[in-house]
């Protein structure tokens, strides 16, 4: 039920949840660690639009590469699949209360607050605040028709793909710009202090701004085709075979776009500039279907249930990275950043996400959501919510 009498709507308990939905959060979460960790707390984000950037021991390359084609802007494209379905999630739910837009509205507010925090005091490499504003934009198509899901869908993905073959004129900033960003990173994230790397954080925004503007109508598309997901039932009752053919047809069309564009078989014109984008969504709806087609399994429980307490806890997990990394990479901490290879740095990763997963076992085992998730929640409703398992 989304609410008692439709006058006090409440948050979805944890026997309410789809369990393979969680499974492929927590799975889509080590990719989005796994990117960060390696492009973003290792290194300047910028370094990799440098056409010089320093030589990678052979292991170094292989790592990156593997990641670069199988993982990089796949999982932050299945985090935006996930984010849309949720949101549809909780419009339904919220169906039979009278304030059902406010407390969206609220919870996207609540989420956007949260982003800035993240943004300006935390790490600027945050995805909080562009998620917030996609669903402000993706919250009113909820009230429409499946159809109109799919057609703004179709519409946003368009509008992105476009942008490849057609960059907006002036939207990158100019490689002088990049080598004086980058030169200044390796000097204040390995050694400045707190107030040091505060300072060089808000200065390098502008630099972030083109980087989301570039794929935002990729997000709203990827938010509004997860809505459909949901609408559709496929999500709530997962026919299996559906979900496998689709898999195995968008990976193997997203993997074969990818590698040919890799290996220079498409290359130039329209066609190659539309090639890794494409591939990129198809290998993340493609991983998406199957991870929840597996997952919806018995077998597949047992294999990935592991995943489950993790991705019930993403949004804690997400943000408690960005403060370990802080203080593995950055000079008020040990100083790591620029000091690492590839692999190692994605070896660290690897350990805090296992870190992360016993974590959250253990403490939902004793609460009923994450931290943060409880007060999201608690903003959200505008009440405090239950929080022990025994409550």
């Amino acid at each position: 039920m989304a609410s008692d009498g439709g006058a006090f709507p409440r948050p979805m308990v944890p026997s309410e949840r789809i369990e393979a939905i969680d499974v492929l959060r927590g799975i889509a979460l080590l990719g989005v660690l796994a990117i960060n960790v390696v492009t973003e707390f290792r290194v300047s984000i910028f370094e990799q639009f440098l056409a010089h950037k320093p030589p990678a021991s052979p292991v170094d390359h292989s790592v990156e590469t593997i990641l670069t084609l199988a993982v990089e802007m796949k999982a932050f494209a299945l985090f935006s699949l996930l984010f849309g379905a949720g949101l549809a999630i909780q419009f339904e739910r919220l169906a039979k209360s009278e304030r059902r837009t406010s407390l969206l509205v609220r919870r996207l507010a609540v989420l956007l607050a949260f982003g800035l925090v993240h943004l300006c005091l935390i790490w600027n490499g945050d995805i909080l605040t562009e998620y917030a504003l996609a669903g402000f934009i993706v919250l009113p198509f909820l009230f429409g028709p499946r159809w109109l899901l799919v057609v703004a869908a179709l519409a946003s993905l368009g509008l992105y793909l476009e942008m490849q073959v057609f960059p907006p004129p002036g939207l990158w900033p100019g490689t002088a710009a990049i080598r004086q960003d980058v030169a200044e990173a390796h000097r204040i994230y390995a050694t400045g202090g707190f107030l040091d790397v505060l300072a060089f954080r808000l200065r390098e925004l502008p630099l972030f701004v083109p980087l989301h503007a570039f794929i935002f109508p990729r997000t709203i598309g990827l938010f509004l085709l997860g809505a459909f997901a949901w609408r559709t039932g496929i999500l709530k009752n997962p026919p299996l075979r559906l979900l496998l053919s689709i898999a195995a047809t968008c990976i193997g069309l997203g993997a074969a776009l990818i590698l040919c564009h890799a290996g220079g078989l498409i290359a130039g014109g329209r066609i190659g500039a539309l090639a890794e984008p494409l591939g990129t969504i198809l290998l993340a709806l493609g991983y998406g279907a199957g991870i929840i087609g597996i997952a919806s399994l018995d077998s597949g429980k047992k294999l990935l249930g592991w995943a489950a307490p993790l991705g019930r806890m993403a949004f804690t997990n997400y943000l408690a990275q960005s403060l370990i990394f802080g203080w593995i990479f950055y000079g008020y901490g040990l100083g790591l950043f620029g000091r690492l290879g590839v692999a190692s740095a994605l070896a660290i990763g690897v350990a805090v996400y296992i870190g992360q997963v016993f974590f959250s076992a253990w403490w939902l085992r004793r609460y009923r959501y994450g931290p943060v998730e409880w007060l999201w929640r608690t903003l959200m409703y505008g009440m405090a919510q239950p929080m022990r398992q025994t409550a």
